[in-house]
């Protein structure tokens, strides 16, 4: 068990955390969820020593190992691969070398060997000799191939590493297991091999991720931080979610009695349930869920954008013709021969194994860059607003959030006053004061916010999304996932968010070197279609 007693934390005036008291219990997946700067990630630091509060303390039961996904790339980069993951068990690890210095003495005497028998009983109860198996095991299956096992940190791709501190800290089987966005850098599949890991595992599990798939696919329970509190709720993500905006919806009824509401609750309650046990991980979830009382189903405080394109006018038939379309970067083609028409209802996800290729591809057809083969032509009715993944030339002017909008109000909107500005920034939650501040000192997740205001003020009917979770807080990503689900017009999105593109889009482009993938399918379909497999050999260069 881990156990937190009375933890305070505060950084000057700032509190994070006032008075914290936690059970965390064996058997169950604990997903951190909060609003950018709540703390989630100071909190795992608390949790592991890294950080000491300013009151309070953590406890663990005698004998268990917690284990910590590290996120410093450079720390082990004289060590070898393998060694850097067997160094996540460290009693393992120090025994190993303390036998092993023994074995290196020149004057080996009977007390050493005495000592080194002891210590070679420990090592092997704990695993010791096939550990190096096992940390090769854990490596291939997180993509980190043989050959690399020997090689130094230092000379891995950073890409390769992320791969290598996890398995360092799943390494060993750890009785508690702190994760902060672990699935980042990762591909598909390894975060699909991750997702099973971490459903099996029968010990205490705390994550941290902005990833609503994974936290749905890997937890039983939320650990909400709000407020300078943390309060555990039973269900995943989605769970927690709507079972909050139900119970939120339910208090500002007045009129609806309370069995009413109970009966209502206790309905999406089994519902959720039903659900759940139909999926591959959700054998303990549901055990959770069955056990769950109505009562502890409470409204969220938090609060969400309001992300509603409205577009002006119905794109015609005629949106986007694209015909033999290429692109190379620095000596390498990111696409080639890229030929498609969209039609109307269409919400596309675009794909490929180079991020770069995606960005390049909508910067092409926002006008932004130039292809080196190839046209595209927009149809007259579209109108288009684009979120670039990169977003630093439209803050390069230190202005105030209100006159920073101004600039881009359509020249046919003529009356702009102060409230038609503020309504589209309060929907993305800058009310009061905040619409004074200075771009200059916004955070990732405010400009991202701006620049969607921006979007909103020119009531597309075609909306292009170059990674839109990014920088976003789990609150402004469910909003802007539900405002491109309703949204009546065309979609153009690439993004490494797996809810967002299974949610939204109903046709996957996929973006190679020699051509594309084209299917009217989901993103799961698209996934689990073996063909596309057959056809992805193809159309990739050998490497």
């Amino acid at each position: 068990m881990l156990t937190v007693n009375n933890v305070t934390l505060a950084f000057g005036k700032r509190v994070l955390f006032d008075e914290v008291n936690i059970n965390f219990t064996k058997g169950n997946c604990y997903g951190i969820i909060g609003a950018n700067g709540a703390g989630k990630s100071t909190f795992l630091k608390i949790l592991s020593g890294e950080i000491e509060p300013n009151k309070g303390s953590v406890s663990i039961t005698p004998g268990e190992r917690m284990a910590v996904l590290r996120q410093d790339q450079f720390q082990f980069d004289d060590v070898t691969v393998l060694n850097t993951v067997l160094m996540g068990h460290k009693k393992l690890w120090d025994i190993q070398q303390e036998k092993d210095a023994l074995y290196m003495k020149e004057d080996f005497s009977e007390e050493d060997g005495i000592k080194a028998g002891h210590l070679e009983a420990e090592f092997g109860e704990m695993g010791g000799y096939t550990a190096e198996s096992d940390a090769a095991t854990l490596l291939n299956d997180l993509g980190v191939d043989e050959g690399l096992h020997q090689m130094l940190m230092k000379d891995v791709a950073a890409n390769i590493k992320v791969r290598i501190l996890l398995a360092q800290a799943l390494f060993g089987n750890p009785d508690i297991l702190l994760l902060d966005e672990p699935t980042n850098n990762l591909d598909v599949n390894t975060i699909s091999w991750l997702e099973n890991f971490l459903a099996d595992y029968e010990n205490i599990v705390l994550v941290v991720s902005h990833d609503r798939h994974f936290l749905d696919a890997v937890c039983t329970h939320v650990a909400d931080v709000d407020r300078q509190k943390i309060k555990i709720y039973t269900g995943n993500y989605t769970f927690w979610y709507e079972s909050s905006q139900l119970a939120l919806k339910q208090a500002s009824d007045k009129n609806k009695k309370m069995e009413e509401k109970k009966k209502d609750l206790l309905d999406f309650i089994a519902r959720f349930s039903a659900n759940a046990s139909k999926s591959k991980q959700a054998t303990s979830r549901k055990k959770a869920l069955d056990k769950l009382v109505f009562e502890e189903i409470t409204p969220s405080t938090r609060k969400y954008p309001g992300i509603i394109f409205k577009p002006e006018r119905e794109v015609g038939n005629q949106i986007l013709n694209i015909e033999n379309l290429s692109k190379r970067i620095e000596g390498r083609t990111l696409f080639s021969n890229v030929t498609f028409d969209i039609m109307k209802g269409q919400k596309i996800a675009f794909l490929s194994r180079d991020p770069a290729a995606t960005t390049a591809f909508f910067e092409v057809i926002n006008g932004r860059a130039r292809a080196d083969s190839g046209k595209y032509e927009w149809g007259t009715t579209v109108t288009t607003a684009y979120l670039p993944n990169d977003n630093s030339e439209f803050f390069e002017n230190n202005l105030p959030l209100m006159d920073w909008l101004r600039q881009y109000v359509p020249p046919h909107i003529t009356d702009v006053d102060e409230d038609f500005l503020r309504g589209f920034l309060g929907k993305m939650l800058f009310s009061g004061e905040e619409v004074k501040k200075k771009t200059g000192v916004l955070s990732g997740g405010e400009k991202v916010r701006c620049m969607i205001s921006r979007m909103m003020l020119q009531n597309p009917n075609v909306v292009v999304l170059d990674e839109p979770t990014n920088h976003l807080d789990l609150e402004s990503i469910t909003a802007f996932n539900e405002g491109m689900i309703n949204f009546p017009g065309i979609v153009l999105v690439a993004t490494h968010d797996h809810q967002f593109m299974q949610t939204t889009a109903n046709r996957i482009i996929e973006l190679t070197p020699s051509g594309i993938i084209d299917r009217l399918c989901t993103y799961d379909e698209y996934l689990e279609d073996s063909r596309i497999k057959d056809i992805q050999k193809e159309l990739y260069p050998v490497a």
